[in-house]
């Protein structure tokens, strides 16, 4: 039998020696074996340092983004290779779609949030500016950049695919190279999906490296510019953060472990109502999907004493609908679990909880098998238990896989305290149609928590149900759960780069940042900036604006036009009482409009369309017979990859004769790359 080959130093190797054994869930026959025995770790990490993170660094957030969209749509069109694979893991089509679309799907998310969210730059600013002095010339600005480091990614053998993708898309698109570790008994479909990575070339050498079996010393080579993503045991987390160099290298370690996450039916819910229903489903999904290898599953299940029957005889009705056997199998609803020793693992840990619970439905030692060998495959029947007052075992116990148990509170304070003795958990659910339950709850549920779901019936039919991680929402959650935080749209990239307040002059600033800094120097030209291509702008230009005095018959209307009479625009004695106004102002909309008016170049252009406004602030009332002027100012150009345009931001400093600011704000630009692409263009989707 041949050994799974790791893909490192630019090639692909196996092991030396003969390597564990990986067995087929479903069949219990050998599939390959597994071995880092031989691998040159120093060398792997040299390679991420020197050749990957390099070619990443040199890319802008747009275009580490454009690669993420390529790739993912390369997985794509490879998926029926990874869903044939993934049979083999005891996974259903279900479950696979789980694993390898939601991969894939994390793929597109952050690729489309890199393109939108973050700068065409390697720089992202991070808060507004901070003035430090009161002239204007001393200031800061906090800012992220990329680290000279590598990610490294120790991963469950749960999710094999999605598991090494949500990993991978934030820390590629943070500018840093990975290095991906998959649990062993499922590595050969991680090692299908790399391979398929490797061949496209689609991501530059070096930025991705697998290793296949035991990670030897790799965290030996780290030091304080590297990272640690890891997924799995509490044992395994308390080992990473006792080495070295974690402890003594500044390495960075991000956990996500054991997690006792709880649904909660509320004190509101009856037995007619739809959220009983919506509670039950819910259950039994995240019993099941993925045969309950999953760290969002639902462990515990928190109901009123009242309804504890009623609840336990619908949730043993539904398993029992739940067909298990071989996954490949189309009547077949749940699959086998991971391993053979997988399911020793979670029959101890039903043991451990028949401590303080009884069985109410399902046998961990009998389950009826659709297609193939009961004993033979790791199959387990769903167990359902009751705990007894006082349960212990339930907080403490985490049976991964098809396994829950039911416990009852009294008041809603003691279903809180009940869901807080599992001491951190990365999920929890509340199933409640009353929304002051779902504050009070939510109140004392945030803090142990990373994300939290209120189902009811209005949100039932786009719900993505409790144990499904999105990639705009962290995951992660606090104590037990081990205290990482991944996902969470940009947040994820961010978490990978470093933090820096930078402080200088306005133009240092502008120089270091890529974008105009207020106080920075202006650059004004004889040729209006609308009338420059995106190719031609450059960050500072500037048009310094005629002036234009503001007449009573300016405001009288504009508040008949649009209807805004508000009394400081109509009402001379009341606007004379109000001690900000102290008589008849111009509205702020017609500043802006009269702003606009004096600023913008009428004559097709450059400039396809304004799309937005930022910032919007009021800062001095404008009264009858003040002048204003305006300052526009290129303050940052970001280029579409996709299209014959970009977007420019421009910084509207609007003042009064008296050098007052009237307003200030952003105005958000389409401009055409070059003066060929000024006319016919589409703008939708701006």
């Amino acid at each position: 039998m041949s050994t799974l080959e790791s893909y490192v130093a630019g090639r692909w190797q196996a092991g030396t020696d003969d390597g564990e054994p990986v067995l087929d869930a479903v069949t219990g026959k050998e599939i390959t074996r597994v071995s880092s025995r031989g691998i040159d770790f120093a060398a792997v990490v040299a390679h991420a340092r020197e050749v990957g993170g390099p070619a990443v660094a040199r890319l802008t957030f747009h275009e580490r983004a454009t690669l993420l969209k390529e790739l993912a749509l390369h997985l794509g069109g490879a998926k029926d290779e990874f869903y044939a694979l993934s049979l083999r893991t005891g996974a259903t089509r279900r479950d696979s779609a789980v694993d390898i679309d939601g991969g894939i799907g994390t793929l597109f998310s952050y690729a489309s949030k890199g393109k939108r969210e973050l700068p065409d730059d390697t720089v992202v600013l991070d808060g507004a500016l901070e003035p430090l002095g009161k002239g204007g010339t001393f200031v800061g600005q906090h800012l992220y950049t990329s680290r000279p480091g590598v990610a490294v990614q120790i991963n469950a053998f749960n999710f094999p695919v999605w598991g090494m993708l949500e990993k991978l898309a934030p820390a590629f698109l943070a500018g840093l190279p990975g290095i991906v570790k998959p649990g062993s008994q499922t590595a050969y479909l991680t090692a299908a999906v790399v391979r398929q990575i490797i061949a496209s070339g689609i991501l530059p050498e070096g930025s991705l490296q697998l290793v296949c079996g035991s990670a030897g010393t790799l965290l030996d080579e780290l030091g304080e510019q590297d990272s640690v993503a890891f997924t799995g045991s509490a044992h395994t987390a308390e080992i990473l953060r006792s080495h070295p160099s974690v402890l003594h290298r500044g390495v960075r370690l991000g956990v996500e472990a054991d997690s006792l996450n709880c649904s909660i039916l509320g004190p509101d819910v009856h037995p007619e109502d739809p959220e009983l229903d919506l509670f039950v489903k819910g259950v039994v999904t995240e019993m099941t999907v993925k045969a309950g290898q999953k760290c969002t599953a639902i462990r515990r299940v928190l109901v009123p004493e009242a309804m504890a029957d009623a609840v336990i005889g619908a949730i043993s009705a539904r398993l029992a609908r739940i067909t298990v056997g071989n996954p490949a199998d189309d009547g077949v609803r749940m699959g086998a679990l991971a391993s053979i020793r997988q399911r020793e693992e979670v029959r101890k840990a039903i043991e451990a909880l028949r401590t303080s619970a009884d069985i109410v439905h399902g046998d961990p030692d009998h389950v009826e098998v659709v297609g193939a060998d009961a004993e033979r495959g790791a199959f387990l029947s769903p167990v359902l238990l009751r705990a007894r007052p006082g349960a212990a075992e339930p907080h403490e116990v985490e049976p991964f896989g098809p396994v829950a148990t039911v416990l009852t509170y009294g008041s809603v304070d003691e279903a809180v305290a009940l869901a807080a003795r599992g001491r951190g958990s990365l999920v929890a659910s509340l199933v409640t149609h009353d929304p002051q339950v779902a504050r009070e709850v939510t109140r004392g549920l945030a803090p142990w928590h990373g994300r939290l779901l209120l189902l009811d019936r209005d949100d039932a039919a786009e719900s993505t149900g409790h144990g499904s991680p999105l990639p705009m929402l962290v995951h992660g959650g606090p104590g037990r759960a081990g205290g990482g935080e991944e996902l969470g749209g940009v947040r994820g990239v961010l978490h990978h780069m470093q933090r820096t307040a930078v402080q200088g002059s306005p133009d240092m600033l502008t120089a270091v940042t890529g974008r105009w800094t207020t106080g920075s120097r202006r650059v004004v030209g004889s040729v209006h900036p609308f009338r420059k291509s995106l190719a031609e702008l450059r960050v500072g230009d500037t048009i310094e604006t005629a002036t234009r005095t503001v007449t009573q018959d300016d405001i009288d209307h504009f508040a008949e036009f649009t209807g805004d009479t508000f009394y400081a625009h109509t009402d001379p004695a009341a606007a004379a009482a109000n001690p900000f106004f102290g008589g008849i102002v111009a509205h702020g909309y017609l500043v802006v409009s009269l702003a606009a008016g004096l600023f913008v170049d009428p004559a097709p252009g450059p400039v396809l369309a304004n799309f937005g406004v930022d910032n919007l602030r009021f800062l001095t009332p404008v009264h009858v017979g003040d002048t204003i002027r305006v300052a526009l100012t290129v303050k940052q150009i970001t280029p579409r990859t996709s299209a014959d345009y970009g977007e420019v931001r421009w910084e509207a400093d609007v003042t009064n004769q008296d050098g007052e600011q009237v307003a200030a704000y952003d105005v958000l630009t389409l401009v055409a790359k070059s003066a060929q692409d000024t006319t016919g263009k589409n703008t939708t989707g701006a």
